[in-house]
């Protein structure tokens, strides 16, 4: 199958999510009895819903994304790669923005989305966030209907599995005996909410997110077998 993929038509993505509000006590009523429900399948005895609310940003019904980055080659030979962030506190304003870049990207081409662990989290939580913001679905996050062959959704935790489903293998350890570079830099996704609701960084948040889009397009480009993306080819840009 990758064998058949232009490397070009590929847009690879990574969101960055956190609880849809600061502290438990601050969630919305409704929100703060489902998730006093949702919690207790995972939370210990001796915690409460408030002691477990930092986990709460990835379950799109109680989260919300607040960066998406993006990332496609822009040149061939040599290899370049070009990066671009979505970050908002409007997160219908930076779906929006989103979804019309996706519609160019999608236009004209055999257009495929590829991220890490994207078909259990990035892709669901993208397109729920949408009906939830009152947005359509781009028809290349819509699975609805289609079969296998028509889903244009790449995911690098899938494709090393190759049909094992018992364990998990992260983006970081993937990377790691691959023998590519971390992406992990002066924060990890644990302390993304902590640098938003405390620190208001979302810059900071962008850029730690973009360097996991080029890392889930290392290793994809390591499984095609073709040339690595040296540090010198990426460039971050506002605009593609």
């Amino acid at each position: 199958m990758l064998s058949n993929i232009k490397p070009e038509d590929i847009l690879f993505l990574d969101i960055e999510t956190v609880p849809a509000a600061p502290s438990f006590e601050e969630l919305e009523d409704p929100l703060r009895a489902h998730w006093e429900k949702k919690s207790k399948h995972f939370r210990n005895e001796d915690q409460t819903a408030a002691d477990v609310f930092d986990r709460a940003g990835i379950y799109a019904e109680f989260g919300r994304i607040v960066c998406i980055s993006v990332g496609l080659i822009k040149e061939r030979n040599p290899l370049s790669f070009r990066l671009k962030s979505f970050f908002s506190d409007n997160e219908k304003e930076l779906l929006t923005e989103f979804s019309a870049m996706l519609g160019k990207f999608a236009r004209n081409r055999e257009a495929l989305l590829c991220a890490h662990n994207g078909r259990e989290f990035d892709y669901p939580y993208i397109a729920r966030r949408m009906i939830i913001n009152g947005m359509v679905i781009p028809d290349i996050l819509d699975n609805a209907g289609k079969k296998p062959w028509e889903v244009k959704l790449l995911d690098t935790l899938d494709l090393w599995k190759f049909g094992d489903y018992k364990s998990y293998t992260s983006l970081d350890l993937l990377a790691a005996i691959l023998g590519i570079p971390s992406p992990k830099d002066d924060i990890d996704g644990s302390m993304v909410a902590g640098i938003y609701y405390d620190e208001n960084d979302l810059p900071r948040i962008a850029r730690y997110c973009e360097k996991d889009v080029l890392t889930v397009a290392r290793v994809l480009f390591r499984f095609m077998n073709l040339p690595e993306i040296e540090e010198d080819k990426v460039e971050s840009v506002t605009q593609f």
